[in-house]
């Protein structure tokens, strides 16, 4: 899914100071979006003004707002792409509250305002690499997911993390129209949590996220496909085996937990070899791990194949 959706990392070049918005543009914009909301101009400051991050793939254009925001998977809003984006408007992301709990010492709940500033936040630009052969760069405003794993501290116990999103079966899909189970329910290894490219995003594009894109707190692991990169997160689980995952209880042929980016695999109804970025007509090679190389050490032994 394009965020509930696929994903590259290289060093390079600085943005160029054209592309850069300048910053009391920026903070107008930004202070008229939460008083339009009825947020604080406090909450509207958590976000950071774009910078670039070592963990970013500054040398591609970044896709359209437009674009990303008008085409998603979130079934529990709709089952076409352009469905998120007409009926998330229903889910209401305050109160919100995230629960953290399992093989831990210190488990908690966090409330979304004091999640947002349990670590610094900063801007992160990721190629986003999705199942159905499609790929954006996203601007994320977020911090690595390290931070809030470290903050409940895992035991001996905890070798994988569970994710699960909210569902309110008055406003969203059933799970019999949807044709995925409800809940929507995700999970990562351990070391693969601790990474510090998989992160808790709270906003895309210097504004808070959007609700279909997964407000008002998601998950971005951007060598994976992009279903792994579940939304709006109501809780988070340590757990000792292996979670359950639901596209692979859906459909698990297709489906595998790992979900790395393999183009030397083929999807059973496609080819993964090439994608194409949302706003372009050509396509271009897909990348072992969208790119990111840095993440090959954590699957080594493994055969991709079947792990897959």
């Amino acid at each position: 899914m394009l965020e509930s959706g696929s994903m590259l990392i290289l060093r390079s070049p600085d943005t160029r100071s054209s592309e850069i918005t300048p910053k009391a543009t920026y903070l107008n914009r930004r202070s008229f979006l939460a008083a339009a909301s009825g947020a604080s101009l406090l909450q509207a400051q958590t976000f950071p003004t774009p910078e670039k991050s070592p963990l970013s793939t500054t040398d591609e254009a970044i896709t359209p707002k437009e674009a990303t925001t008008a085409y998603n998977n979130f079934y529990e809003s709709g089952t076409r792409k352009t469905d998120p984006a007409q009926n998330a408007g229903k889910l209401k992301t305050r109160p919100w509250k995230v629960t953290v709990e399992g093989a831990c010492s210190k488990p908690r709940a966090y409330d979304i305002d004091e999640l947002m500033k349990l670590a610094p936040m900063e801007e992160r630009i990721y190629r986003l690499r999705c199942v159905e052969a499609w790929s954006a760069v996203i601007p994320w405003a977020g911090y690595p997911l390290s931070a809030l794993l470290k903050a409940v501290e895992p035991n001996s116990k905890a070798k994988y993390v569970s994710f699960e999103t909210a569902y309110d079966s008055g406003t969203m899909l059933s799970s019999t129209m949807a044709g995925i189970e409800f809940p929507y329910r995700e999970g990562l290894r351990l070391d693969e949590a601790m990474h510090p490219l998989a992160i808790l995003a709270f906003g895309m594009y210097g504004e808070p996220m959007p609700k279909q894109d997964g407000a008002p707190v998601r998950l971005v692991v951007p060598w994976k496909y992009g279903f792994k990169s579940i939304k709006s997160i109501v809780k988070v689980r340590l757990v000792e085996k292996e979670p359950p995952a639901t596209w692979k209880i859906s459909n698990g042929r297709e489906y595998g937990f790992y979900s790395n980016v393999n183009p030397t695999v083929d999807h059973p109804r496609w080819s993964q070899a090439s994608e194409r970025r949302l706003g372009e007509f050509s396509k271009r090679k897909t990348l072992m791990f969208n790119g990111y190389d840095q993440v090959a050490s954590l699957y080594a032994g493994m055969d991709l194949k079947q792990n897959y």
